[in-house]
């Protein structure tokens, strides 16, 4: 069974904890994290949504549930490590922004790895594939329906600033 801290509509902590799968009542906040792993070449790293999960067979970034007692930076080093076997400290990821909805928050943060498909380790029931794509393929993949739509709108809204990060300035 998994908790989650629940925070007021300010993001502050209430002291209370949520059953994950549970409702949440009108009030409460959950914080969800996403990463963005680029290469630093122009590319972005994507994951397909195993067989049985809600938009099965989608692409998208790495994320999830902030557990109870984490930061949201703990929680995006785990979820990429959990999703994709890349390890890193929870410093090195660089903030981008936060948005929220009915009941809860999303913070938004990406982080500069360039590492092998091969040696990604996927997590049996969570995904099932990965690639690299360059910003026009996640584009098309979006206008395609392959990305979901909400991933889709949160590329939309960072496209520019992780373009800048991904760009010539930081190529070996």
């Amino acid at each position: 069974m998994e908790w989650n801290d629940i925070y007021d509509e300010n993001r502050n902590l209430t002291g209370r904890v949520h059953r994950r799968g549970s409702q949440w009542k009108p009030g409460e906040y959950g914080v969800v994290v996403c990463v963005w792993v680029y290469d630093g070449a122009g590319h972005l790293l994507l994951t397909r949504r195993a067989k049985g999960k809600s938009f099965a067979g989608t692409w998208e970034n790495s994320g999830g549930a902030v557990k109870a007692g984490e930061t949201s930076r703990q929680a995006v080093a785990r979820e990429l490590f959990e999703e994709t076997g890349i390890r890193a400290d929870p410093e090195e990821f660089e903030y981008l922004d936060t948005d929220s909805d009915r009941n809860m928050f999303y913070d938004h943060y990406c982080l500069r790895r360039r590492v092998s498909l091969k040696d990604i380790v996927l997590l049996p029931g969570e995904t099932d594939d990965v690639m690299w794509a360059s910003f026009g393929k996640v584009n098309w993949m979006i206008r395609t329906g392959k990305i979901c739509k909400i991933i889709g709108q949160q590329f939309r809204r960072q496209e520019k600033s992780l373009r800048l990060r991904n760009m010539s300035k930081f190529r070996c």
